[in-house]
């Protein structure tokens, strides 16, 4: 078996890079468009939405969107790549001087393998600033924040009241203000002692200013308060953050925000699950080139090419469903985060290369 040339090497892995550039440019167009006429049917109530204002605002949006997309983009563009060679037959030359399937298929792993790594380290901290500055653009123009998709949070903290146990439905994103919130309060002794429920708490220098709030204690009657206040040690800065979006969140900024998220005593399981999704991106994008090659490398004259490529398409979105399953059950506490964010990948791979073993070895 002959390893690939550096010449032929090269010509490879540049076709690779381009099919796949492309495939996600025609993309990223689809969804900025997409995108753009949604948020133009939303203007119609908004006194400050201008075309120019909506164009800008989706032109932020859409690098985080087309970011969950890549993997996508690197099936179809190897698949694209690989039945082009084939075509013109530039496969059947590799293989009559003895370069073998892992010979030629070592270019676009490597493609695959750096463009992992530069949607990691570049591309998600891009799109995870554009995202926040969109949040921060539209919640201005529709005069509205976003809510997270994270439920149940829970918080413990420590003050001079004693400790609190503090439940919310959600949170607004990139704010210290909590929804449909109820607290539970204990003294030193850890004897409970009050339950407040609340509409709404916000958190300030020194305290949470709970909006709407039933205060029910153990010793007396249930009283209402329009506004009630409850120490806390809380540094606001930081529960803030803790309350972003993970994928709002830079690549860089992770390791930071999972330590001080748990030194908080906050959930630190949704920054430590998308860390490890970035950390696996580059693997997941190798499955994808095996599991094009697994269906890209018949000869045309053989037959059967669309239904080949129509199994990779098919086996590409079960892995991407997978990938999904995985990451929520990673987010619910039901498998460790790690074991989510890395399963697909590494099962994706594993599938690949047994299928190519049985079509080149088998």
């Amino acid at each position: 078996m002959m390893l690939i040339g550096p010449t032929l090497g090269n010509y490879f892995g540049r076709r690779f890079l381009a099919t796949i550039g492309m495939v996600f440019g025609t993309v990223f167009a689809l969804v900025y468009t997409l995108d753009f006429v949604e948020l133009m049917r939303r203007a119609g109530d908004a006194k400050d939405a201008s075309a120019h204002t909506m164009a800008w605002l989706s032109l932020l949006r859409t690098p985080s969107v087309t970011e969950e997309v890549l993997p996508f983009a690197v099936l179809f563009g190897s698949i694209a790549t690989l039945l082009g060679l084939s075509r013109r037959l530039e496969l059947v030359i590799a293989r009559s001087v003895g370069i073998s399937a892992w010979g030629f298929l070592l270019p676009g792993v490597v493609a695959a393998l750096l463009l992992g790594i530069a949607s990691v380290t570049l591309y998600n901290p891009l799109s995870a600033t554009l995202r926040q500055k969109a949040a921060t653009l539209e919640s201005s123009i529709f005069s509205q924040g976003s809510s997270l998709d994270r439920r149940n949070i829970w918080i413990r903290q420590k003050s001079i009241d004693g400790q609190a146990i503090i439940r919310a439905a959600s949170a607004v994103d990139e704010t210290g203000r909590l929804l449909n919130v109820t607290v539970f309060l204990f003294n030193e002794a850890n004897a409970f002692t009050e339950r407040i429920e609340a509409a709404s708490a916000t958190l300030y220098d020194g305290y949470w200013e709970l909006d709407d709030a039933r205060v029910m204690s153990v010793s007396d009657e249930p009283q209402a308060y329009d506004s009630y206040l409850l120490a806390t040690t809380l540094d606001p800065a930081q529960v803030r953050r803790s309350f972003t979006s993970a994928s709002s969140v830079s690549f860089w900024q992770l390791p930071d925000l999972i330590q001080r998220t748990e030194q908080a005593g906050l959930d630190a399981r949704p920054y430590i699950l998308q860390y490890n999704v970035l950390l696996a991106r580059p693997l997941l994008l190798i499955a994808m080139v095996l599991i094009a090659a697994s269906v890209s490398l018949r000869f045309f004259r053989f037959g059967g090419v669309a239904k080949l490529v129509l199994g990779g398409v098919v086996a590409g979105f079960v892995l991407y469903v997978a990938t999904e399953i995985m990451q929520d059950l990673g987010g619910a506490g039901i498998l460790s985060p790690v074991v989510a964010a890395w399963f697909p990948g590494v099962v994706g791979s594993l599938l690949g290369i047994l299928a190519l073993l049985y079509q080149e070895d088998g």
